[in-house]
């Protein structure tokens, strides 16, 4: 047993400078590999993960502006439509003043050429009157035999 106690020992004794090795391997390829690896990782990660929150907060602002331009939008429409109607109310307006005026301008001139009309027709007729005895003796000597005191 002591042989084997011995054997153990050496064999201890002969792995340890190995085991040594290892242990400062593994230290050094904490320090030096993973920790630089696992930080960048990380680094890398707050990055992304911040990145996508950055996305979406513009993303939402993106949609909160397009609904206000879309709320102002439909605003301006409406305030252009009551512009237009009131316009076209204002234009109707004007454009039945004016036909009035026409109108009453036209009436005025029918009356005017009517009271014209009827002074040259009483006219024609006092001549037509004062004419009308002669004429109807020419007209019955045209007319009538010469028997009848006519010319025929």
């Amino acid at each position: 047993m002591q042989a084997l106690l011995q054997q153990i020992g050496d064999l201890l004794l002969g792995s340890l400078p190995t085991l040594i090795l290892f242990i400062f391997l593994v230290l050094a390829y904490q320090f030096l590999v993973q920790g630089p690896l696992s930080k960048t990782l990380e680094e890398r990660r707050a990055r992304t993960s911040g990145a996508q929150e950055e996305a979406r907060n513009a993303i939402a602002a993106a949609e909160a502006k397009a609904t206000d331009y879309a709320t102002r939008l439909r605003q301006a429409r409406a305030e252009v439509f009551k512009l237009r109607e009131s316009r076209l109310k204002e234009w109707g307006r004007e454009r039945d003043e004016r036909l009035a005026q026409a109108r009453r301008a036209a009436g005025d001139n029918v009356a005017a050429a009517r009271t014209e009309l009827e002074a040259e027709a009483a006219v024609a007729r006092k001549i037509l009157l004062a004419n009308s005895g002669p004429l109807i003796e020419q007209v019955v000597r045209t007319v009538m035999p010469a028997s009848a005191g006519g010319t025929r």
